[in-house]
């Protein structure tokens, strides 16, 4: 059973976009193809209706953890070509080998799944409140209806602009208990910076005086 999962997880090869970013699954991209090998690329996964992988380019190259990424909708096709999307994370996948045959990076790829068992409810209630307070800071509001409770901590740390090597750790843990509590102790550690940010920013908008 195992190596039967291993062979259906294990793709021959999939188109690679390296990006500055961390892609989660079920978390919106949306993109601007401009470059005319990504251009190329896109419109063969549109032809195929195939995804492609994001992955986080780093400095020794790739991350070693991606996420698949699915053409959602094709908002602009421009007249020279360029194209905008909208794209949305679906699988996580461990980058095993990188294939440079094509004018686009290529990728032999495994899937990753995670390890069985569900976070405790304190956890995630905790996770919520945390992430409803940064979001009033900013005047947004918490919208949960289309999370996962599988994956919630994807969900509440894709919705932020948080540190990247933080982000690519979380896509990394094969565990939403391990992800949960990771993010609950990132929350806890960057709250009160924003706090007092914030109430500085309100008394600079204010009278000129210091209260």
């Amino acid at each position: 059973m195992g190596r039967v999962a291993l062979e259906i997880a294990l793709d021959a090869l999939i188109p690679l976009f390296p990006l500055d970013v961390v892609l989660f699954p079920g978390t919106p991209l949306p993109l601007h193809i401009f470059e005319p090998r990504y251009k190329e690329m896109i419109a063969e996964c549109i032809a195929q209706q195939r995804p492609f992988g994001v992955v986080r380019a780093v400095e020794e190259g790739l991350a070693e953890v991606g996420c698949t990424a699915e053409i959602v909708t094709v908002v602009k096709e421009y007249p020279d070509g360029r194209l905008d999307l909208v794209t949305e994370g679906r699988k996580r996948f461990e980058l095993l080998r990188v294939s440079q045959e094509r004018s686009y990076l290529q990728g032999e790829i495994l899937v990753i799944e995670d390890e069985p068992g569900a976070p405790p409810l304190e956890d995630i209630t905790r996770a919520i409140q945390l992430h409803s307070e940064l979001l009033a800071i900013a005047g947004a509001t918490q919208d949960l209806s289309g999370a996962d409770p599988s994956s919630l901590s994807f969900h509440l740390a894709g919705s932020l602009p948080l540190d990247l090597d933080f982000k690519q750790k979380l896509l990394s843990l094969r565990s939403e208990t391990e992800r949960l509590s990771l993010l609950i102790n990132y929350f806890e550690s960057i709250l009160p910076n924003i706090q007092r940010a914030a109430r500085a920013r309100e008394k600079a908008g204010g009278n000129g005086h210091v209260h």
